[in-house]
């Protein structure tokens, strides 16, 4: 009597996924190829070309200045070079904590800039299930989430060219 009842919910559980619409897409390709994830990574490049730019100004600055104490070094007296090494010392450590949250804030923007195109994918295959139908919807990006399924499933390119028709309206 269990082996027939199991048999019947085992059964009964197959026929009811076999009834879903599923389809699956590659995340890793609708990542690399949405206009809007390249839009995205273009303009964060951008503000970090000049993060660091300003970064190696300051220390190319830093620099000159070392140079420059140097070369007088041997004309100042042992109060002025004092002086002069504890200000080069200080402008080192601030150039160096300048560069460090310079780093933090560019992976915060990295990350926010990235969520954001995540988040719109997402909102994107949702809307895209319920017009079309499909029960699941699942991703594929090469990490084991699938490991395998039939291409026949596989919309990717069809949400890919929705995604970018969308973004540029």
């Amino acid at each position: 009597m269990v082996i027939i009842a199991t048999g019947i919910i085992g059964f009964s559980i197959w026929t009811y996924f076999q009834q879903r619409d599923v389809a699956y897409v590659d995340t890793n390709v609708l990542m690399e190829n949405f206009s809007g994830m390249k839009i995205a990574k273009k303009d964060y490049e951008a503000k970090v070309t000049v993060w660091k730019n300003n970064v190696d100004s300051l220390m190319k600055s830093w620099e000159v200045e070392l140079k420059t104490y140097e070369k007088e070094r041997v004309s100042m007296t042992k109060k002025e070079r004092q002086l002069k090494e504890e200000l080069l010392r200080n402008k080192q450590q601030q150039l160096g904590n300048y560069q460090q949250a310079i780093q933090e804030k560019a992976m915060k923007e990295e990350q926010i800039a990235t969520q954001s195109v995540v988040n719109q994918v997402n909102d994107y295959i949702k809307e895209y299930g319920k017009t079309h139908g499909y029960d699941f919807i699942y991703g594929a990006n090469g990490t084991g989430n699938i490991v395998y399924a039939n291409d026949a499933y596989d919309i990717t390119q069809d949400v890919l060219e929705g995604l970018n028709k969308e973004y540029s309206n």
